[in-house]
């Protein structure tokens, strides 16, 4: 990496989440490249003040952060408290040649004339994309994120000297938005992710089947089906556990659960660990996962770079995904998940062990291949001159 251009990494929502426990998606995104940027020789990091600027966070501080994972908030408050006198460092690291900022998270993103302050100075804009769900499936968010989905993508349009996306169902989403307002695309990078889980783990100390369901309960992720299908199973019904808290617009499935009809036999975990997630995932029959929409979808990957099954919703992203190891199905067919749920259930499952073998061919990605291919991609920007 020597030679490299100098990088500024906004962590704004890094800094956020950091209390929150295991991040989210997104949020372990971030944190796998704030840990990048500052293994790099020329690796910089920014967060976002009280007037709404950007401003340099010493690297030094940034490290003791990271180590502290999850710190809380008294890990966080000293690093948001010296990000405001720090504006003009920024600039002055903005100013070096070939200097590239990026936001990986979106947070920030719609500041238009704070990024557009920095590319005055002459850095490059490469900001992360990892999903337009908001715009594509509108009953699915809050007004808000709408909103703020519309500004960062303006600013996409209007600021950014490269893009990089996480799949090529995104890259297409991305393509399909500039082309309707007539504006041109800028450098596009896609790239997988890697994966953070442990490779191995001890499942759980024996207990009768269940199934694992990671994602945060909300409108999108889809719960409702699967309460569907746990009542339609009846006193057969194996175990399903949850992992993910609890979000937006899933009133009616959040007072089916606490209606406690489900007691015993679903059981809801707000958070978990990385170690207690892969020996969760260790022990499961399967992976469900019947969402709406999707970016990327870590918790398939995870599942099946772990070995285990995989039933989830058939759109573009998870094909993308999966390829043909995965049992696919719509997800409005309760009738057809509950079938391939009972099949998986059995002991002597045939479905299930044909895909545990379907999972000889297919390879987990990795952040060492990842970052490779960023940082080639961010070489070329530094050395490309602004977008008008």
């Amino acid at each position: 990496m020597s030679g490299a251009p100098p990088w500024i990494l906004e962590i704004s929502r890094l800094l956020a989440s950091a209390h929150r426990g295991r991040p989210s998606g997104m949020e372990r995104v971030e944190l796998a490249y704030a840990r990048h940027v500052l293994g790099r020789p020329d690796g910089h990091f920014a967060g976002t003040d009280r007037r709404g600027r950007f401003g340099l966070i010493a690297r030094e501080e940034v490290a003791a952060l990271l180590d502290a994972l999850p710190g809380g908030p008294a890990a966080v408050a000293p690093v948001l408290g010296r990000i405001h006198p720090a504006h003009r460092n920024l600039l002055a690291v903005a100013a070096r040649p070939g200097a590239v900022f990026s936001i990986i998270a979106h947070h920030g993103l719609q500041r238009g004339r704070a990024i557009a302050a920095l590319r005055r100075q002459g850095a490059r804009f490469m900001p992360a994309l990892h999903d337009l769900i908001p715009l594509e499936h509108p009953d699915t968010t809050r007004l808000l994120q709408r909103a703020l989905t519309w500004l960062r993508l303006r600013e996409v349009a209007r600021q950014a000297d490269g893009v990089l996306v996480f799949s090529q169902a995104v890259r297409g989403s991305l393509l399909a938005f500039l082309a309707a307002r007539g504006a041109p695309p800028p450098p596009i990078l896609v790239a997988g992710l890697g994966l953070d889980l442990p490779p191995w783990a001890t499942p759980p100390p024996a207990t009768a089947p269940y199934f694992l369901c990671v994602a945060t309960v909300e409108k999108r992720k889809n719960h409702a089906l699967l309460l569907d299908v746990w009542q339609g199973l009846g006193a057969d019904a194996p175990r399903l556990v949850l992992v993910g808290r609890r979000s937006f617009g899933a009133t009616k499935t959040l007072a089916r659960l606490d209606a406690g009809q489900f007691r015993g036999v679903i059981e809801e975990r707000g958070h978990c660990t990385d170690a207690e997630l892969a020996g969760l995932l260790a022990g499961a029959r399967a992976l469900l996962l019947p969402t709406r929409a999707e970016g990327y979808g870590i918790p398939v990957a995870e599942a099946l770079a772990a070995g285990v099954p995989v039933i989830c919703s058939d759109i573009a992203v998870l094909r993308e995904l999966g390829g043909a190891v995965p049992e696919y199905l719509a997800p409005d067919d309760v009738t057809g998940w509950g079938a391939m749920i009972g099949t998986y259930a059995a002991p002597d499952s045939a479905a299930r062990a044909a895909q545990i073998a379907r999972m000889a061919d297919w390879r987990p990605g990795d952040w060492a291949t990842h970052f490779a291919a960023v940082e080639n991609f961010l070489a070329g920007i530094a050395e490309r001159p602004h977008r008008p």
